[in-house]
């Protein structure tokens, strides 16, 4: 049996208690750590909390040799965990697939999403979001502009656009960060965005959250990871007050 658990947003107590009582009952515990990461807490932490050794995962782990992890959910009660909710990202809904193809049992566990977060967050109405992206850090000569044309495509419908920042090897990319790469673009391609909301540690006890324009936010300090950044559409009044009465849009 393979389970999937979203651990939620930020620390070891996001879990929910019916996720919570799979991972202390299961066979094999095993943690993705490389689509997003619980920055309120340590796979130490967990460890203890869960009262189970936690196997930690990267991408080469899940995505190109994943046999480890299968081998254990043929024999036994095997948990896979990862920050946020677990079919958010198409990594593990390939995982599943080939759980299914060898023939083992899964099921899902939810937990709280960004996806769902930055919506509260922001006061940004969930159905008027399009297409997502992710902005990655430049490879020597490679930084990819397709980013950019996932928000002006949105933008044009009137949407707006959640835009994933990179992690890399403990790198955590900031709202800063991002919106460099996205204006570099921007001036490439002669495009305007005249808004950003950035977000950081959104589950937290102190999440920021902050809209405005690039020469606004550039210089603006979000503090500890993880970080995301919002390219909102055009707002709706409600959404216009709300992002001004919590995140200083002036």
């Amino acid at each position: 049996m393979l389970t999937f658990i979203g651990l939620g947003l930020y620390d070891k107590h996001d879990v929910s208690e019916k996720g919570l009582r799979l991972i202390r009952s299961a066979d094999s515990v095993f943690l993705e750590g490389y689509t997003s990461r619980l920055m309120g807490t340590t796979r130490e932490e967990l460890e203890e909390y869960y009262q189970k050794p936690v196997r930690l995962l990267m991408r080469a782990d899940v995505e190109q040799h994943p046999d480890e992890l299968l081998d254990c959910a043929a024999k036994g009660n095997t948990v896979f965990l990862c920050a946020g909710d677990p079919m958010v990202s198409t990594t593990h809904a390939d995982l599943r697939i080939r759980a299914a193809e060898r023939g083992i049992p899964t099921a899902i566990i939810h937990g709280a999403s960004i996806v769902s977060a930055v919506c509260g967050l922001a006061g940004l109405q969930n159905y008027r979001f399009g297409k997502s992206c992710s902005v990655p850090f430049p490879q020597g000569a490679w930084s990819p502009t397709s980013p950019l044309d996932v928000i002006t495509g949105n933008r044009a419908q009137r949407l707006h656009t959640l835009v994933y920042l990179d992690i890399q090897d403990g790198r955590y990319m900031t709202v800063n960060e991002g919106i460099a790469l996205l204006e570099a673009m921007a001036q490439k391609k002669q495009v305007t965005i005249p808004l950003y909301i950035g977000i950081a540690r959104a589950g937290s006890d102190a999440p920021v959250v902050q809209a405005g324009s690039a020469g606004v936010l550039s210089s603006a300090d979000f503090g500890l990871p993880l970080h995301i950044l919002v390219v909102p559409g055009e707002l709706h009044d409600m959404e216009r007050q709300y992002l001004e009465r919590f995140a200083g849009l002036c």
